[in-house]
C-alpha cells in the first residue's frame, strides 16, 4: 500500500510523539525567544517532563549551578539554547563577556552531560561562526576557511567550540552530541531592546517610534549593502526538534530559510509594512558587519526533513503587529 501525503505526515507526527513522551528534557534558555516556542512544541508532541532553568537560579557559567541543575532535572536530552547574545553594538561593547560566558556555559554543560550519561546533547551554534568572507550560499564545509567577521568573532568562536567539543566527545567517547547553525531568527516575542536587539526588531522599533514621534528621518547604521538571511522563530523551533528526533551525526547542520535579502531591501519592506513615510539616512561611519550571509540549507532537508514554511513578508507582518500590541 502506497502512503499518501497525509498518511506520511501522520506517521511522522506519531514518531515525534513517541520520541518525546517518555524522555525527560532540559531546555536551557527555554524561557527565551526561541526557547518558549520549543517548549510549546515539545508539549504539543507529548513531552511530559520538561525542565527550564532560569538564570536567577542557575548561572550556567558556574560549574556548581550546572551540576545542581542536572541533579534536579536528570534529563535524557539537553537542548542547549542559553547564550549571551546581541547585535553589532553589544558585541563591540562587550566582546570579552560574549566570549567567556558563551564558551564556559557550553563547554562545562556538555562535559557534565557526558559524565552523567545524558543520552543526547543538542547544541545551537551561530551563523556568526562562519568566516567573514564565505562564498554564498554558506556550506557547512566552509566553517574553517577563515576568521569570522571582527565585530562578532568572540561570540562566534565561543559557540563554534561546541562543534569541536561535540565531535571530539563523539570520536573518543561515542557521545551523541549534535551541532546546529541557525541563521538570524525573528518573529513575535523577539527582543526589541535598542541596545541588545538584532537588526529586524531594531529597525521595526526605529520606524514605529519615528512614525509616532512625527520624525522626518531615521538614521541606520552602515550603507545597506550587506545581505542577511532570516528564519521565522517557529520554523527554527521545528527545525531544532526535528534534528533532536532524527539526526545523530557529527556534521554541523545549517538551519535557515534559503532566502537572502539586503539590509536596504529589508528596511524598505519594514518601512512599507509599518507605514513610516520619512527619509532613511545611512550612517556610513558605522560598521556594516559581515558583507553577505545566506545559507545552503540542503543538509537539514536531507538529514532530518526540515524546510522553513513561513514566507518572509508574512513573518515580518506578524512581528510588527506583535510589537505594536505588546511593547507597552
Amino acid at each position: 500500500m502506497v502512503e499518501t501525503g497525509s498518511h506520511i505526515e501522520e506517521r511522522k507526527w506519531m514518531e515525534s510523539r513517541e520520541f518525546w513522551c517518555e524522555r525527560r528534557v532540559c531546555v536551557t534558555g527555554g524561557a527565551g525567544f526561541l526557547g518558549r516556542k520549543i517548549v510549546l512544541k515539545l508539549q504539543q508532541r507529548g513531552a511530559k517532563d520538561i525542565f527550564v532553568p532560569v538564570i536567577e537560579e542557575y548561572d550556567l557559567t558556574k560549574l556548581e549551578a550546572i551540576q545542581r541543575m542536572l541533579e534536579r532535572s536528570r534529563p535524557d536530552v539537553i537542548i542547549h539554547l542559553a547564550a549571551q547574545v546581541g547585535g553589532i553594538g553589544a558585541n563591540r561593547a562587550r566582546p570579552a563577556e560574549f566570549f567567556y560566558n558563551n564558551l564556559m556555559m557550553g563547554i562545562m554543560l556538555m562535559h557534565q552531560a557526558w559524565q552523567l550519561g545524558v543520552a543526547k546533547f543538542v547544541a545551537l551554534g551561530t551563523i556568526c561562526a562562519y568566516p567573514k568572507i564565505t562564498p554564498v550560499p554558506f556550506r557547512e564545509e566552509d566553517l574553517w576557511n577563515g576568521y569570522p567577521e571582527e565585530t562578532n568573532a568572540p561570540y562566534g568562536l565561543a559557540k563554534k567550540m561546541l562543534l569541536v567539543q561535540a565531535q571530539a566527545y563523539r570520536q573518543q567517547y561515542g557521545y551523541n552530541a549534535i551541532f546546529l547553525l541557525p541563521v538570524n531568527l525573528y518573529g513575535p516575542g523577539d527582543n526589541f531592546d535598542p541596545v541588545t536587539s538584532h537588526v529586524i526588531p531594531a529597525l521595526i522599533r526605529k520606524c514605529i517610534e519615528a512614525q509616532e514621534a512625527g520624525l522626518d528621518e531615521v538614521v541606520v547604521w552602515g550603507d545597506g549593502s550587506p545581505t542577511r538571511e532570516f528564519l521565522y522563530v517557529e520554523d527554527a523551533a521545528e527545525g531544532v526538534l526535528l534534528a533532536s528526533e532524527r539526526f545523530d551525526g557529527p556534521q554541523p547542520v545549517n538551519l535557515g530559510s534559503g532566502n537572502e535579502i539586503s539590509i536596504k531591501n529589508l528596511l524598505e519592506m519594514i518601512v512599507r509594512l509599518t507605514g513610516y513615510t520619512g527619509r532613511v539616512v545611512w550612517d556610513t561611519s558605522m560598521p556594516n558587519g559581515q558583507p553577505r550571509r545566506g545559507l545552503d540549507i540542503s543538509r537539514a532537508k536531507q538529514y532530518f526533513g526540515f524546510k522553513a514554511q513561513m514566507s518572509f513578508e508574512e513573518g515580518l507582518r506578524r512581528t510588527i503587529e506583535w510589537y505594536r500590541q505588546n511593547r507597552k
